[in-house]
Order: structure tokens, then C-alpha cells, then sequence
């Protein structure tokens, strides 16, 4: 198994607290090895989002790195 896939295999079926968790661990550590674990968070998230909702998190984005 490849890395993306270890990571989604982990990640999957979390609830929304333990998903939480993970995201405020890895940006309270800083720590560069948490970051391809985010991104899995968010292309899962980004393939299963509608238009609108990828359209509502890109201008969040666009407005945090302001």
C-alpha cells in the first residue's frame, strides 16, 4: 500500500472530534511530516465535495493566505 492509500485507510470512518484532533495536532506540532496526512483529509474531502462547497472552500482559502 502506498502512503495516500495508508493515510485514507487511517483516516477513514473518524468522527468529526477525532478529525478535529488530527488537524490541531498537526498545526500545533508544525511539524512538515503531518502535512501529506492533510492533504489525503483534503482531497478525500475535495472528491466527495459538490461545486459549491469546493467554491465556498476555495474562497476561504483565497482569504486566509490574504
Amino acid at each position: 500500500m502506498n502512503l495516500r492509500g495508508a493515510i485514507a485507510q487511517n483516516l477513514t470512518g473518524k468522527t468529526p472530534n477525532d478529525l478535529s484532533a488530527v488537524i490541531q495536532d498537526a498545526i500545533s506540532g508544525g511539524e512538515e511530516k503531518t502535512l501529506p496526512g492533510l492533504g489525503v483529509m483534503l482531497e478525500m474531502f475535495w472528491k466527495k465535495s459538490t461545486t459549491e462547497e469546493q467554491k465556498v472552500v476555495l474562497e476561504r482559502m483565497a482569504s486566509a493566505l490574504k
